[in-house]
């Protein structure tokens, strides 16, 4: 069976939103688009490039689908995820969209949940989820993400989207790599392992 693995950038306090750029996302007036760059490190690409390796597809909201589709057809050849976010296959996710254009793209029909499930179960590598915060939060409902790979970056946002927002499935995770790089952001892959236990000290 594939995984499906939830691949997010956050900030300290656990902010997902816009982290490429200023008018990425200024949805409910956010206003810090573009934290990421100035708290990253060239150890984060590396880890990124790593964790890419053995999957096969993405799996995409509507708005993270549109954010990419606008920039990575026409973006730097040079730049070493331009022609793997080409050439992998997208799965989107979207109650609005009637088709999609980008390049090895797929729109997903009827019930998001269901199709994730027939995803799953087919042959082939693991799927990434990456942005795509409302979709992250159904999966998460449905138990139906396997790992999450974190970029958590020293910098605290205050506001915005969470990846673990109020109303979040209390799970417990059991820790597969846990590392930081020079620049002090924490690498971290997790799995969920049932729920939390509960005692006192």
């Amino acid at each position: 069976m594939r995984k499906v693995i939830v691949c997010t950038f956050l900030t300290l306090d656990g902010v997902m939103q816009a982290p490429g750029g200023p008018d990425e996302d200024t949805g409910s007036g956010f206003e810090h688009g573009g934290w990421q760059k100035m708290a990253s490190d060239d150890e984060v690409g590396t880890a990124i490039a790593g964790w890419y390796q053995h999957s096969d597809a993405m799996l995409l909201g509507r708005r993270t689908y549109e954010i990419f589709a606008s920039y990575w057809p026409s973006a730097d050849p040079g730049n070493p995820f331009t022609e793997r976010m080409n050439s992998t296959h997208k799965y989107v996710a979207s109650r609005t969209l009637k088709s999609v254009e980008w390049q090895n793209s797929t729109l997903l029909e009827g019930d998001t949940v269901d199709a994730v499930r027939t995803l799953k179960a087919a042959d082939g590598g693991n799927i990434n989820v990456v942005g795509s915060g409302d979709l992250a939060q159904t999966l998460m409902r449905h138990d139906l993400v396997d790992e999450y790979r974190l970029t958590i970056h020293p910098v605290i946002i205050g506001t915005g989207k969470r990846l673990f927002a109020d109303g979040a499935i209390p799970t417990a995770l059991e820790p597969v790599s846990v590392s930081t790089t020079k620049g002090g952001t924490v690498l971290g892959v997790y799995r969920p392992n049932g729920r939390p236990s509960y005692a006192s000290y």
